[in-house]
């Protein structure tokens, strides 16, 4: 539960809940002395389950790095205030503001739809991302455990899967990862913004320490288990300076590989993370926000494929040349990791039947 301090929401990245571009009619607090503001925010965190009929998503976006996406969670408590999943939960009929990190919807019967595909004689195996929307680790998945049995079933089938998280909580997984890792299918990225707590705890209010996702690298890398780091999302002005910090640091815990992006603020984001930036940055707020419309031909965001995670301009560029040469000077034997497709067997399932 979050506490208010100032009008301030302690524990939440989004200080507001902007207008879903779905919804027909809108809510505003007209007269403060008779309409509460607890009326318009609840400050509390909503599990609401969910019965999808698919769970595996192809993936559109050619530069997203994976052709299938696998999410058992929508919205997200870990808060990061620059998260592009924030949009989608509009399609829900959810703000991408607090709704996004107070809602959670929560994917049932994932395993037994996972098996489903993966048994389908028409199914090719092909990298599986966990978290290519939302974190896989969040929180809630440390009472549901949902990503475990997606694991577990990965494993079952012998099916590649790559992981992207904030969280240690994966730690707790490290039985499956090791299974994982001796048939080469599984991968597993950290995304690590920086080095300085006071600037993690706005950004990324509920997500774990920096010390203890390099504390994830050193433990992964030490049992054998392939894991890299994505300095992500590099936002001008706020963290773009510690980019050599983070390379070196997760060069120093094994990190095999490493990868970045710039911040974009697409949709609904863009207000959410301006409002942010004022109460939180109000002596540099016009200079990110000057710098981030620097990185995408004069706006925040830039959807061309292949342009809008990289950006352009002479922001954008001194971003890449600083993460090169860090790379360059931290992580010479940094490798892209490719996955075992060979090892798959549809049949798994029917092996399993044949026990009983």
């Amino acid at each position: 539960m979050s506490d208010t301090t100032d009008g301030y929401f302690k524990g939440r990245g989004s200080q507001i809940n902007t207008h879903n571009k779905f919804d027909k009619y809108t809510y505003s607090q007209e007269y403060t002395e008779v309409l509460d503001e607890e009326f318009l925010v609840n400050h509390k965190t909503e599990i609401i389950y969910t019965h999808p009929k698919t769970v595996v998503n192809k993936v559109e976006s050619p530069d997203v790095g994976a052709e299938y996406s696998i999410n058992p969670y929508q919205g997200c408590e870990h808060g990061c205030i620059y998260c592009y999943a924030r949009n989608t939960h509009e399609y829900w009929g959810y703000s991408a503001g607090l709704d996004f990190e107070q809602k959670i919807i929560v994917k049932q019967g994932v395993v037994e739809i996972l098996e489903k595909h993966f048994s389908s004689k028409k199914w090719q195996p092909l990298p599986m991302m966990l978290s290519g929307n939302t974190d896989c680790y969040q929180p809630i998945e440390k009472q549901l455990g949902i990503t475990r049995k997606i694991l577990q079933t990965c494993l079952k089938y012998k099916h590649p899967v790559g992981i992207i998280t904030k969280n240690a909580l994966v730690l707790r997984d490290m039985d499956v990862l090791l299974e994982l890792a001796k048939y080469n299918l599984v991968n597993v990225m950290v995304s690590i913004t920086g080095t300085d707590e006071s600037i993690r705890q706005k950004l990324e209010p509920r997500t774990a320490t920096y010390k203890n996702r390099f504390r994830v690298l050193q433990t992964l890398s030490a049992a054998g288990i392939p894991c890299g780091v994505m300095v992500a999302p590099i936002i001008p002005g706020i963290n773009n300076h510690e980019i050599p910090n983070v390379m070196e640091a997760a060069a120093n815990a094994g990190a095999r590989s490493a990868g970045y992006t710039i911040v974009r603020l697409n949709g609904a984001i863009g207000p959410i993370f301006k409002d942010w930036l004022l109460k939180n940055f109000p002596d540099r707020a016009d200079k990110v926000w000057n710098q981030i419309c620097d990185s995408h031909g004069g706006d925040v965001n830039d959807s061309r494929f292949g342009v809008r995670m990289r950006g352009e301009g002479k922001m954008a560029e001194s971003i890449n040349q600083l993460f090169n040469i860090s790379k360059k000077q931290f992580m010479k034997n940094a490798k892209r990791f490719e996955f075992n497709l060979d090892a798959f067997n549809h049949k798994a399932g029917d092996a399993q039947l044949s026990l009983f």
